[in-house]
């Protein structure tokens, strides 16, 4: 589904850091920041720490899971929006509410719980490579690529 206005849309765990604020907001040129996690939109410390992490151009909202599928389905007209998410289980239930990105860049994804090495410095559990599976069977290009300057690697292969 192509939704007007967005520019990037990334897994990362850590959302917003050095990274995301140097190269892809330089590269995407974009202008808008939508966080789509249900733990950060619910809490105002964290809402209020990563604002002060984007520059004073680039505007920062934060969805939940449900807010975020009703605003994107009305697209960014006008603007360059860069969409994060920390899980790829964000992006599985955007699917089920009809929202399916044509391409997801997977930047960050540390070890934690069940997860094991997947590709280089990118770990996933079983379920999330099925996730994976799930978002490419419905027609999103998913590619491993930390910073704009790196090449991609599409994991499609790799599932």
């Amino acid at each position: 589904m192509k939704i007007e206005g967005i520019v990037l849309v990334r897994i990362d765990d850590r959302l917003i850091h050095g990274q995301v604020m140097t190269s892809w907001l330089n590269y995407t040129s974009a202008n808008k920041i939508m966080i789509i996690d249900d733990e950060v939109a619910n809490d105002p410390f964290m809402k209020s720490v990563l604002k002060t992490c984007v520059p004073a151009n680039v505007k920062l909202a934060t969805f939940t899971v449900e807010k975020a599928a009703a605003r994107l389905k009305k697209g960014f007209a006008g603007d360059q929006c860069i969409i994060l998410v920390k899980y790829p289980k964000t992006l599985k239930r955007l699917k089920e509410e009809g929202i399916v990105f044509d391409h997801i860049n997977i930047g960050g994804m540390g070890v934690s719980g069940d997860r094991k090495k997947f590709f280089r410095n990118i770990s996933a559990s079983e379920e999330e490579k099925q996730i994976f599976k799930e978002l490419v069977d419905a027609g999103s290009k998913i590619g491993v690529r930390i910073i704009a300057e790196d090449s991609e690697t599409d994991i499609s292969k790799m599932l």
